[in-house]
């Protein structure tokens, strides 16, 4: 009976997208049933299948290896910070990125990263049938995160048309940076974080093609795919001091925010409690996602617990709610533990939305920039179809 309901999960889920789209007449049904047919695929093949399982599981031991590592570097500067019996949230999480950034960005800066990038999108774009440039956008945003998967393509994404241009600010939404995937793991279970990550970028390419379907040519695409920057190399030494500080600089940005984002929340159910007492944000947000989390959880008591966590994530971001959820985990069912980790394993949150616009002003030109905030609806409504679409799907291989 739960996978029925998860089945149609997927079905209410796809349909609510085809119900905001912006020309449903346009959306090529054909390209949506590829990408989500290899979507289900992925999912099963990396939960069911044992060469599955093995394949996350050896990432997993990898990104854990790099992060005990750099445990070593932390120790060595703050020695009282790690050999202590519970380390705080900023030295756990956090501190592991002085080395996983720069690590990712000297990967990137040999071609390696670039390299792989290049023929995962081509590979997606020749398996589906979706444009090349947005899928090779969309490899990237496993990868890189905002501002930097917009700052790699700023090359094209000022000679793409302006609907294009709509496309993948939508689809920025879901962005995910693998450099900051150590911190994920430290707190919820890395099987699942490593699932959710595939899982986001064909979900987001198939929601921002029903969402705001754009006709390409293909005489349009392979000109736009072929366009390449010419950035010089800064010298490696200088290279990788500035990913160093900009390592730093997203540790601190990062603890602002969850301390402000916890802040603030306990501040509104202050407010909130000389209402009345029973009334919190929580339960508020709770009781806006629980038809949601109840397709995902046909649980009552987990699916307000995961509504509670949804609606929180997308008001504040994923690691506040990782940090909630983190004491929890162990009593959760399995199938709870799985969906919740997949939803909230992406930067979509109403704050990324500001990021995002941000970031585009600074890119493309003034008419780009108009359509892309007229029409914020279709990426909220992204940033929350594709976290439930990758939910929904990871959950129907996990019991």
């Amino acid at each position: 009976m739960a996978v029925v309901i998860n089945l149609a999960a997927l079905i209410v889920f796809l349909a609510l997208a085809i119900l905001f789209s912006h020309d449903r007449r346009a959306i090529n049904k054909k390209t949506v049933a590829k990408l989500l047919a290899l979507n289900i695929f992925v999912g099963w093949f990396l939960i069911s299948f044992e060469i599955g399982r093995e394949m996350i599981v050896v990432a997993a031991k990898a990104f854990t290896a790099v992060v005990s590592i750099s445990y070593e570097g932390v120790a060595f500067a703050l020695p009282n910070w790690v050999n202590v019996p519970q380390m705080n949230f900023v030295t756990a999480a956090l501190l592991p990125l002085l080395l996983i950034v720069p690590m990712f960005d000297i990967l990137n800066y040999v071609g390696i990263m670039p390299f792989m990038i290049k023929w995962i999108g081509r590979g997606l774009s020749f398996v589906t049938g979706a444009p090349k440039f947005e899928s090779f956008f969309a490899a990237e945003m496993a990868v890189l995160g905002i501002p930097d998967v917009q700052a790699v393509s700023a090359t094209q994404l000022q000679k793409i048309s302006t609907q294009r241009c709509l496309t993948i600010a939508i689809m920025s939404m879901n962005c995910v940076s693998a450099s900051i995937i150590g911190s994920y793991i430290q707190m919820m279970p890395a099987e699942f974080i490593l699932t959710a990550i595939p899982l986001n970028v064909i979900n987001a390419l198939m929601i921002a093609h029903i969402l705001y379907p754009v006709n390409v040519s293909p005489e349009e695409d392979d000109e736009v795919f072929s366009t390449s920057g010419s950035e010089k190399k800064l010298p490696f030494f200088n290279f990788l001091g500035n990913s160093i500080l900009g390592a730093g600089k997203l540790v601190f940005i990062v603890t602002c925010m969850v301390i402000a984002f916890v802040s603030l929340a306990k501040l509104i159910n202050a407010g909130l409690a000389l209402i009345n007492p029973a009334i919190s944000l929580e339960a508020a947000l709770g009781l806006i996602m629980f038809p949601f989390a109840w397709l995902l959880v046909p649980e009552t008591a987990e699916a307000f617990q995961l509504a509670q966590f949804m609606g929180t994530k997308l008001i504040t971001n994923e690691f506040v709610v990782m940090l909630q959820a983190q004491p929890l985990m162990e009593n959760f069912s399995r199938h709870m533990q799985c969906v919740l980790t997949v939803f909230v394993t992406s930067f979509a949150n109403l704050g990324t939305v500001g990021i995002l616009l941000g970031t585009f002003s600074g890119i493309v030109d003034k008419n780009k920039n108009e359509l892309i905030s007229q029409n914020v609806k279709f990426m909220i409504a992204s940033g929350i179809l594709v976290s439930l679409m990758s939910a929904g799907i990871a959950g129907l291989f996990v019991r």
